[in-house]
């Protein structure tokens, strides 16, 4: 049987190395490109025609969110995995919605990320159990909810606002980033929530992801 061969984009080089090393210990999974941002792998994907994508959640020239939205806009049979180090909802709700097949962490242990790229290309789908309880209730949500016209476009202020926001910063927090006061962000957020259709900060983080209003950060560990 032919192995499964992935394309993997991450725009760290020693991540990226050890990810396509512990893959290569498995002889049915090929590392057939590596790319260390997001434009470059949507060229890699069309030149290799791989069976699974493994993509950082965060890259330069395009997320990995954006770059599974691009896989599904083209219709490609690929099956896609984020590794992230993310684990809030909103991150693994806007990539599941953009299509991907699975969502793992990066401190997951090597066996996991190799049964997960198994998996993902077979077209099943791969959650952390931990979420998988609120991403069901929230597709479960939203399909009941109503339909809603296109965003209005969020002001500079207001993208500031939300991708603090999405660190998990209280309003205390952001207004001392961004010297305003308290009330300033409350209103602020107000905003932001009448403008995406959504009524808290998990659902206005995911939609701006989305959208790609707000982008993805390193976070300090």
């Amino acid at each position: 049987m032919s192995p499964i061969r992935v394309v993997l984009a991450d725009d760290h080089a020693v991540v990226r190395k050890g990810i396509r090393e512990f893959l290569e210990e498995d002889s049915e999974i090929e590392v057939v490109a590596e790319a260390s941002d997001g434009e470059k792998v949507k060229a890699l994907i069309l030149q290799f025609k791989p069976d699974v994508a493994v993509l950082d959640v965060r890259m330069p020239g395009a997320t990995g969110i954006e770059v599974t939205t691009w896989i599904r806009l083209q219709a490609l049979s690929i099956g896609v995995l984020i590794l992230s180090a993310f684990d809030d909802d909103p991150f693994v709700i806007a990539a599941v919605q953009a299509g991907a097949n699975g969502y793992v962490l990066k401190n997951a242990e090597a066996e996991q990320i190799i049964d997960a790229v198994r998996h993902v290309s077979l077209g099943h789908s791969v959650i952390p159990s931990e979420i998988a309880g609120s991403l069901i209730r929230h597709l479960i949500d939203e399909k009941s909810a109503p339909f809603m016209p296109a965003p209005e476009p969020l002001t500079e202020r207001e993208r500031e606002v939300l991708q603090l926001a999405a660190t998990g910063l209280t309003n205390r927090g952001i207004g001392v980033q961004l010297s305003i006061s308290d009330r300033t962000v409350q209103g602020h957020l107000a905003s932001i929530y009448a403008k995406l259709g959504v009524g808290s900060r998990t659902e206005a983080v995911t939609k701006a992801l989305q959208i790609g209003a707000i982008q993805l950060r390193e976070r300090d560990v």
